[in-house]
């Protein structure tokens, strides 16, 4: 499983093209899916843990991209 430990999910940089977080969470849901067959196809617990843990930065990560929508639409930027 890829974890997303040198960027964390609620860094943003300035001037952020749009592609980079989509690209982001294509990494992240590209980087479970080893864990998701392990787990539900072989019934590896460890798998399922690192699935939970893998969700919970993937949750993290969609609340940080909808703060910045928000940010971004209300301030009347262009993304």
């Amino acid at each position: 499983m890829q974890t997303n430990e040198n960027t964390p999910a609620n860094e943003t940089t300035e001037g952020q093209a749009t592609g980079d977080r989509y690209q982001q969470l294509q990494q992240m849901v590209a980087g479970m899916a080893q864990d998701f067959e392990k787990f539900y196809k072989e019934g590896n617990k460890a798998a399922g843990t690192r699935v939970r843990l893998a969700m919970q930065e993937l949750k993290n990560f969609a609340q940080s991209v909808r703060t910045e929508v928000q940010s971004i639409k209300n301030s009347g930027e262009k993304a």
